[in-house]
């Protein structure tokens, strides 16, 4: 898969805690061009990575262990102008407000749509 002009050089925070999908995007993201950034698999390491870190766009594992979502650090990188988009077994509608109209990645994902949830989040609307 050749390098996609808008998504090479991207700098994507990556927050997921199923080591087998964390692999699975890690290679999907460098074979896009992107860079990425962590991964984290808890809220405290991906805190500590976007106050490290220059962040140009988040994926983050809605759910993770130990009854842990991500809407923690959705406020965060909204609070910072980060875009992010959530990646979930649920569909949107169950999402918490005010997260409900933000992208998903709905898992189980195929690499096109990986791709456009990215190039969604850095395209600017007009």
């Amino acid at each position: 898969m050749p390098d996609n002009p808008i998504l090479s050089g991207l700098r994507v925070l990556l927050v997921e805690d199923d080591a087998l999908i964390t692999m699975l995007l890690e290679d999907l993201l460098v074979e896009f061009g992107c860079q990425v950034v962590g991964p984290a698999a808890n809220i405290a390491a991906a805190l500590s990575l976007i106050e490290a870190e220059t962040i140009d766009v988040a994926l983050l594992d809605l759910n993770l262990g130990h009854g842990q979502t991500t809407y923690q650090l959705a406020d965060r990188l909204g609070s910072d102008r980060v875009p992010f988009a959530f990646v979930t077994g649920l569909d949107a509608l169950s999402l918490q407000d005010p997260y409900k109209s933000s992208p998903t990645l709905q898992k189980p994902f195929r690499v096109d749509d990986l791709e456009r949830v990215l190039t969604r989040l850095v395209t600017p609307r007009s």
